[in-house]
């Protein structure tokens, strides 16, 4: 037995994201995936996709679609979930492996390193079709496609914010006094990684489109039109002045073209930056992460109280009991997204009774 999620299971998601993203469903979108379901199917000898075992290349695509489909089907999907694949597993920013950087597994979890630090002013992006990492997330999204002909929706890959994959090339402080020393060069910089991102971003969708069945990414905040959740976690080290000179401009044009969009706002050191991140006409939601260290995002009421009176959507990733003391905080739970909560299958009736609660059958 596959995966099992009809296209009405489908049409029912597409609709629910339709009344949600337009500002018409009065309640929180709530994926819910059970693990432990029978399929009867053998277990496949290859690893599962992940940071992990990304670089082992050895490995068809085909295989690795097939070790994906048994793990699929092990689940029973209740709530607005659906069959899903999130491809962040060659580690975020993979933009910088696609320009060059050395990608690197060995701690089990993706980073990427530049082969040589260059000077800014002689360091240019181009765009290389023969990258092995960007070919290999092609041949990987190629046999999706044939695979389940609409049935699971394969994630957009991790592509990175600009300045993140920016410092990946100028490490360390060197990005930070590159900011004083020569303004005009990162911003060169900026504007070629952007054009870059977008080339990679709509061949990568060319190949997932018209068969996937939506635009996702790895918040997992389903969209039927071009979507993507940006980031600038570099700008956590810099102030209002810099973040509004060095990382707005190109936040507000990425919007621009996207069709929906959302920010994820990492980190207590970036909240200085929320007010000027909210006047972006163009954004649609904020995923907000406090950090390591910090208190859980239930205990950032001002935090979601903002967002939420800026009229925006926002994620929240703190299981049933946050969600609760959110919604509580706010008021409502209209434009909250929480993605994907993994339980057992002997758990059904209780989780499908929480549900009830929030209006979701």
């Amino acid at each position: 037995m596959g995966i099992e999620f009809s296209q009405n299971q489908w049409d029912k998601v597409k609709e629910t994201y339709r009344l949600w993203w337009e500002g018409r469903l009065d309640r929180p979108i709530i994926s819910v995936v059970l693990r432990g379901n029978e399929s009867g199917r053998a277990k496949p000898s290859v690893p599962l996709l992940s940071q992990e075992t990304c670089t082992d290349l050895s490995i068809p695509a085909s295989e690795i679609i097939d070790r994906i489909d048994y793990e699929l089907s092990q689940n029973v999907y209740l709530g607005d979930s659906f069959p899903y694949f999130n491809m962040d597993c060659f580690g975020p920013g993979v933009v910088a492996a696609f320009l060059g950087a050395r990608l690197d597994n060995s701690t089990g979890r993706v980073w990427f390193h530049p082969e040589e630090v260059l000077p800014i002013t002689e360091l240019h992006f181009e765009y290389d079709s023969d990258n092995v990492w960007l070919n290999r997330i092609k041949e990987i999204y190629y046999e999706g496609m044939k695979r389940w002909q609409g049935q699971v929706l394969m994630g957009m890959t991790d592509l990175g914010g600009v300045l993140d994959i920016l410092s990946t090339f100028r490490p360390g402080e060197n990005l930070l006094l590159d900011l004083y020393d020569y303004p005009d060069q990162v911003k060169r910089l900026t504007w070629e990684l952007h054009q870059l991102w977008f080339r990679f971003y709509n061949e990568l969708n060319d190949i997932l489109q018209p068969v996937n069945p939506g635009y996702s990414d790895w918040s997992q905040i389903y969209s039927d039109k071009p979507s993507y959740i940006l980031q600038c976690d570099f700008s956590y080290m810099i102030g209002p002045e810099m973040f509004d000179e060095f990382c707005k401009p190109e936040l507000e044009a990425s919007c621009k073209r996207l069709d929906r969009s959302f920010y994820h706002l990492d980190g207590a050191g970036q909240l200085a930056h929320l007010d000027s991140i909210l006047d972006i006409d163009e954004l649609d939601g904020i995923q907000w992460i406090p950090g390591d260290g910090k208190p859980p995002q239930s205990q950032w009421p001002e935090v979601y109280e903002k967002i939420s009176k800026a009229g925006r959507k926002t994620q929240v990733l703190e299981g049933l009991d946050g969600l609760d003391k959110i919604i509580a905080h706010i008021g409502t739970g209209k434009g909250i997204h929480h993605p994907t909560i993994v339980a057992h299958i002997s758990q059904e009736a209780e989780i499908r009774r929480r549900l009830v609660e929030y209006g979701i059958e």
